[in-house]
């Protein structure tokens, strides 16, 4: 069977995570990169995969919705919303928290998780 990867990267929005409760007052940008692995359509019919930008607005919801304390919970949730789709056979999620609250001089925080079927 082939398989089709497709990869939504720098979703950015903003959220109010964290264990501060000044992350949770003022928010901050989050970044979400996913992969998505499906069956590779036999057609050129939208029904045979998976529609990415639905995918998009629903980890958008996520990050923008209610707080966690941890990114990890986070990129968990996301992954979730993503494997709910029985059109994806496997996928990767990362969220990225380019301004964790951290008094060292740093590029980017990464969380990925991963899941199978």
């Amino acid at each position: 069977m082939q398989h089709t990867i497709i990869k939504l990267l720098g979703l950015k929005t903003t959220g109010y995570h964290g264990v501060y409760e000044y992350e949770r007052r003022e928010g901050q940008e989050f970044i979400v990169d996913a992969e998505l692995k499906i069956k590779t359509p036999e057609d050129d019919d939208l029904t045979q995969t998976v529609d990415y930008g639905q995918i998009a607005r629903k980890l958008l919801a996520v990050v923008e919705g209610e707080p966690v304390d941890l990114i990890e919970t986070l990129a968990k949730k996301l992954l979730d919303q993503i494997m709910a789709d029985p059109k994806v056979l496997a996928a990767n999620v990362t969220v990225h928290k380019p301004n964790a609250p951290m008094k060292l001089e740093f590029d980017d925080v990464q969380v990925s998780i991963g899941a199978q079927r």
